[in-house]
């Protein structure tokens, strides 16, 4: 059961519009990268945090580091220009002998929960790989120029959240086949399945969005008071 995980958070986000990295911007008083590092340094499973970081906010990083007293190893290394880059950047502190699975996780994403991540860790220990996705509720159009060109038929649509959990020799392989070929990946999955390996979906709840809009902060309050309603922060 037990794995390592590489939370990204050297990202921009531009789409906040906030003029800084999202990830410093407060859900219920506390940053939302703390809020999703909880999630992992309070899981005895969890035996080590790697976060790939934008260089320039070291120092924000290592404030928060010792202003929230986390339990786990967390290791700073330097994030990439792309996200692909910095997965690549977090797996080489990534042991094979402890754990044999890394989760790879969207620091924006504070929702996960454990009963996920477990599924993950099992899913991906027997299958290589194992991805947490929901069915596409919305109907899907393919649009070009303005217009509709087609319906897209949605029963075997999902979308795809994090963490996506593997085995670490497979996420290797597929980062290595990448960065030797040149090919870029939307997520690491598709690294997997460009090398021809399987990939296989976990059914994941609606809850676990990625804050990446203003609109998705006010979601993720509501989120937030539901689950600590309910009683299922954890």
């Amino acid at each position: 059961m037990f794995y390592e995980v590489i939370i990204l958070a050297a990202g921009q986000g531009k789409r906040m519009k906030a003029g800084r990295n999202k990830i410093f911007l407060e859900l219920a008083n506390e940053p939302i990268i703390v809020q999703t590092i909880k999630v992992f340094d309070q899981d005895p499973y969890c035996k080590h945090i790697i976060l790939p970081i934008n260089p320039q906010e070291q120092q924000l990083f290592e404030d928060l580091i010792k202003q929230y007293q986390f339990q786990k190893n967390i290791q700073l290394v330097a994030g990439g220009k792309e996200r692909q880059n910095s997965v690549y950047n977090g797996l080489k502190y990534v042991s094979e002998t402890d754990t044999n699975i890394v989760l790879v996780h969207d620091g924006a994403r504070p929702f996960v929960k454990r009963e996920l991540i477990y599924k993950l860790v099992e899913s991906a220990k027997e299958q290589g790989s194992a991805i947490p996705g929901v069915p596409v509720k919305d109907t899907i159009k393919r649009v070009k120029d303005g217009q509709v060109i087609d319906t897209v038929e949605r029963s075997s649509l999902w979308a795809v959240h994090t963490p996506q959990a593997f085995r670490v020799s497979v996420l290797k392989k597929a980062h290595e086949a990448a960065e030797g070929i040149g090919f870029l990946g939307t997520d690491d999955a598709s690294l997997v399945e460009e090398v021809g390996d399987v990939v296989y979906m976990v059914e994941d709840d609606y809850d676990n969005i990625k804050i990446t809009t203003p609109e998705d902060l006010y979601i993720a309050e509501m989120i937030f008071s539901k689950l600590r309603y309910n009683g299922k922060g954890e």
